[in-house]
């Protein structure tokens, strides 16, 4: 099964706070565990809501609205896509990742949908 492992927004990351070199190394290590144990299938950082847009669709029209979008702990800052066993093999790696921000942080763990999923 593949999994989106969301990397909550904080303060520091909707700020554009970059991590430390500390962090930065602890976080490459991670990924390249998850490389070579062939879980992560892709994986990045997003720059903060306030260098992003949304469009909003009703109909035929459009409205796009620049950020800063939200309440920060509703945004993210980073993902990984994770092809894991079941949920259990996904949590496990979360609990292995360091705390990918400086301070407090949280991951989100989503299912995708597969092709059989819509048959």
């Amino acid at each position: 099964m593949r999994v989106m492992v969301i990397v909550k927004a904080t303060e520091d990351s909707e700020q554009g706070r970059m991590p430390s070199m500390e962090l930065l190394t602890a976080m490459g290590a991670f990924n390249e565990e998850l490389i070579k144990a062939g879980i992560m299938l892709a994986g990045d950082g997003v720059k903060p809501t306030a260098a992003g847009y949304r469009i909003a669709f009703e109909g035929d029209g459009r409205t796009v609205r620049p950020g800063p979008f939200g309440h920060i702990s509703e945004q993210l800052a980073g993902f990984w896509i994770w092809q894991v066993k079941d949920m259990e093999e996904a949590l496990a790696w979360a609990k292995r990742c360091p705390n990918p921000m400086p301070g407090p942080s949280e991951l989100e763990i989503r299912p995708l949908y597969e092709e059989a999923d819509f048959m």
